[in-house]
């Protein structure tokens, strides 16, 4: 029998502590609000995308229970209060927001209830008047500003119908201000001119008769400091797009391949069945599959030292199946055709102990087409990665994430958010499942804040270095001993923060509070919760 919880081998445990030793940065939950009651908020998507004013310290909040927005007053970080709301519903259900980094400007991306339709942007001021509605792709997701708010990038997902009868061209539009008027023109850039070749890395997996445009779904967006290109991430694809926002036309699509798991430094645990932490080496490759993405800028090595500096890419790799009406392209190991000759040890592996329970993507794998796998690839990553501007693995965490769990929350590892007791719960299916990522820079450092969202905690390294990156700490508002479910959610209120959506962060220059903080919405528990960025 394998101990419950296992220590962390020998190299990254030098890694680890070295990193927590030399901490210089802790995050302390200082304040919280929730519109409503908690029992009737659960797992209602009440907190999703949060968005700071450092003009008015205001924080605006998606709130998919209500299709509206909330608006919270953080003028006293430790004491936020409901301010006020705005129902939207009459545009169909918010998705993400975002504030004008000058103008009296809120912009909320909102997809229209009937998938087959497109979506709009709806402006507001401050005063949550609305100022304009612009009409968008399919399904808009996210949304963001460049550095000027000259311009604001529209991901449209365009995820298919729950049947599957539909399913409608993914795209990016670019919004533009007109002037003082409060109108906007919308460019919209969409992938019909795509060839086979251009996407020849890129997971392209729906039905059959899918176009490539179909099949693209633009999830999340980072523009480089320069505002000169936007990435776009699209998960279930496995890529990132690239857009120059001055020709308004597509730069680029690359691929992002797959980590493996049967290498050092990236074992996980696969499964939920065996009562134990044990995190292992198996013969499975993880697709990254991005969800959050965001940009930074730092010195690139030289022959000689640094010269210059150059845009990187820093991702949150999730993973996510695609599961519509008849199709679904996940299956558990235990339930495939394995190669007897790339597994010769296939009957062991699909034990519930092993990799039986793991849940794996069946659109790929068959490498001969003679219909058994070959070859074994999960959803996401679990980690952050840290790529340059044209798909080079600069960095991955590996096993760092689950690691880390496993040796200073044991008895949660793997927990899900939707209940208590719920002890490696998810190692099966994307365990701590790396939701979004955040960056944010301090003095001379700069800090990747990475959304765990099914342990429902934050996670920072420092990025300062791409190459040399450690872990500083890790910070969660969630109370493990509080028992809950979703048939009994008497006392929900009292477990904390659950499933963390997104994530701003506020340097101290535009806190109220004079401290950097961070501001995270949890879309289960329908908390949003400031932190604050504390340093020695």
């Amino acid at each position: 029998m394998f101990p419950r919880h296992l220590p962390l081998a020998s190299g990254l445990a030098l890694g680890l502590a070295s990193g927590l030793a030399h901490a210089d940065l802790s995050l302390t939950p200082v304040g919280t609000v929730r519109f409503g009651d908690a029992a009737s908020l659960f797992d209602q998507s009440a907190a999703e995308i949060v968005a700071f004013d450092a003009r008015t310290n205001r924080v605006y909040v998606v709130n998919g229970s209500t299709d509206g927005i909330d608006v919270i007053d953080a003028a006293d970080p430790s004491n936020p209060v409901a301010l006020d709301s705005v129902d939207l519903s009459e545009f169909g259900n918010p998705n993400s927001i975002a504030v004008h980094p000058r103008l009296d400007e809120i912009a909320v991306a909102i997809g229209n209830n009937d998938k087959s339709k497109r979506g709009v942007v709806v402006f507001l001021d401050s005063s949550l008047a609305i100022k304009d509605v612009v009409e968008v792709g399919y399904l808009p997701d996210m949304l963001t500003y460049d550095s000027t708010g000259r311009r604001l990038v529209v991901a449209n997902e365009a995820e298919p119908t729950d049947d599957y009868s539909v399913d409608p061209e993914g795209s990016v539009s670019i919004i533009e201000s007109t002037g003082r008027s409060g109108r906007h023109r919308v460019t919209e850039i969409t992938f019909g001119s795509l060839t086979d070749e251009d996407v020849a890395r890129v997971r392209i997996s729906g039905p059959e008769g899918t176009t490539i445009a179909q099949d693209l779904e633009p999830e999340y967006i980072a523009i480089d400091d320069q505002d000169r290109f936007a990435y776009v991430t699209c998960q279930e694809n496995n890529a990132i797009l690239t857009i120059d926002l001055n020709r308004k036309q597509i730069d680029g699509i690359f691929g992002l391949g797959f980590k493996d798991h049967s290498a050092l430094g990236n074992a996980l645990d696969a499964s939920d069945k065996d009562d134990m932490i044990r995190l292992a080496n198996w013969p499975v490759k993880g697709l990254y599959m991005p969800d959050g993405i965001a940009t930074y800028s730092a010195g690139r090595k030289g022959l000689f030292g640094r010269i210059g500096r150059e845009t990187y890419l820093v991702t949150a790799n999730e993973g996510d199946a695609r599961e519509w009406g008849d199709y679904l392209d996940e299956s558990r190991v235990k339930d495939l055709d394995l190669d007897p000759s790339a597994f010769p040890l296939g009957d062991l592996l699909k034990e519930n102990e092993a990799i039986g329970r793991l849940n794996v993507i069946t659109t790929q794998g068959d490498v001969d087409g003679d219909g058994d796998y070959d070859e074994l690839y999960s959803f996401g990553a679990r980690s952050f990665s840290i790529f340059s501007t044209d798909g080079e693995l600069v960095f991955d965490s590996g096993d760092m994430i689950e690691r880390y769990i496993a040796d200073h929350f044991p008895d949660d590892f793997n927990a899900d958010h939707g209940e208590s007791g719920s002890f490696d719960n998810r190692s099966d299916n994307k365990g701590p499942e790396p939701e979004t990522v955040e960056i944010g820079t301090i003095g001379e450092k700069t800090y990747a804040f990475v959304g765990l969202e099914r342990i429902s905690g934050v996670m920072v390294f420092d990025i300062t270095d791409p190459h040399q990156v450690s872990i500083v700490t890790y910070a969660h508002n969630r109370d493990f001993s509080v028992e809950f479910d979703e048939e009994n959610l008497d006392n929900v209120a009292a477990a904390g923060d659950l499933g963390p959506e997104g994530i701003e962060f506020v340097p101290a220059d535009e806190s109220a509070s004079g401290k950097p903080l961070l501001v995270v919405g949890n879309e289960v528990s329908g908390t949003t919760t400031i932190y604050e960025i504390s340093l020695p």
